[in-house]
């Protein structure tokens, strides 16, 4: 079977990774996840995407939302409020548990990719979840009335701001893991998943040396597209690809992974976009792209996994 690294953000990726790893045999499959959303709430350090990613590929995500733990309560965060703290960001009790004991490992000297293994571990996951490097990165959502931090925006804000900018702050300082260095080297093929180019994959490519370690890969590069129809499937993927001045469409996206990219999947719904994505020299397959169960989700690695095999042997 083959190796597959996927890089993920958010619940569109989370979603696309479970494809992958019911699609592939047991270890085959990598995730590599942004962390620029990672903040402290509460004393307690979060780091969303991966969690994400990790609660969904263990079975517990909560269907409804994509994120946080199906059945949680929130007796917690209740009385958090009750002594007048601001519950605006959702933890509930059991995905306390996970943010406590990050945090505890963290402050005993791990690193973020020791501490996600072992969680990770610990919910019987048999993919490789890394986090996109251990060092500090914090996305700021610049807009007309100031910058945000990104949960702020995010959450607080309920993405209603126009983003004007974004900045990955730490990023400079940040370097690719031996553990993500040895996953995308040793890659038969690597998924862009359909997470937000901009705040979700944006700050994994912007790690120092990850972009050219992907560009560099000879395994087959395949992208499946976020927006379809000219809309998001989720999130404000398609309103900050307007106001940063993006096309906001398939080949939108596929226009900003030109270089890396070998091959793209988009919705059947865009097939008509095709032609003008060819000609941004990738090659283009249209799929039904949007998971609503699980099934679904394996139907949509599968097409993904075949595209690469097929770009392998060209």
């Amino acid at each position: 079977m083959p190796k597959v690294v996927a890089l993920a953000g958010g619940v569109g990726g989370a979603k696309l990774a479970s494809g992958l790893y019911h699609a592939l045999g047991p270890d085959q499959l990598t995730v590599v996840v942004n962390t620029a959303d990672d903040f402290t709430r509460f004393g307690v350090f979060i780091s969303p995407d991966a969690d994400t990613v990790m609660y969904t590929l263990a079975g517990l995500a909560n269907p409804a939302t994509g994120w946080g733990i199906q059945g949680d309560t929130f007796e917690t965060l209740a009385m958090l409020e009750r002594y007048g703290s601001d519950g605006w960001f959702k933890i509930g009790d059991r995905d306390f548990a996970t943010h406590l004991l990050r945090t505890e490992r963290l402050r005993s000297g791990a690193n973020l990719t020791a501490v996600t293994s072992e969680l990770s571990r610990a919910l019987g996951i048999r993919a490789a979840i890394f986090p996109m490097c251990d060092q500090p990165v914090a996305t700021r959502v610049r807009t007309p009335a100031g910058d945000l931090e990104f949960q702020e925006y995010f959450v607080r804000h309920h993405h209603e701001d126009t983003v004007i900018g974004v900045e990955f702050q730490g990023v400079a300082d940040a370097h690719v893991s031996d553990s993500v260095r040895d996953s995308v080297a040793g890659a038969d093929c690597i998924v862009f998943c359909p997470s937000n180019p901009i705040v979700s994959i944006g700050p994994i490519l912007a790690v120092p040396g990850l972009r050219d370690l992907i560009a560099r890969s000879r395994a087959p590069k395949v992208a499946v597209s976020p927006i379809v129809g000219g809309q998001a499937i989720r999130g404000p993927a398609d309103r900050m690809l307007r106001s940063l001045g993006h096309d906001v469409s398939a080949r939108g996206v596929a226009a900003l992974y030109r270089g890396l990219i070998d091959g793209m999947v988009i919705d059947d719904e865009d097939a008509i976009l095709v032609p003008a994505i060819e000609d941004l020299g990738l090659r283009v397959i249209a799929a039904p792209t949007v998971m609503v169960d699980e099934g679904t989700r394996r139907l949509l690695a599968e097409r993904v996994l075949a595209f690469g095999r097929d770009l392998d042997r060209r």
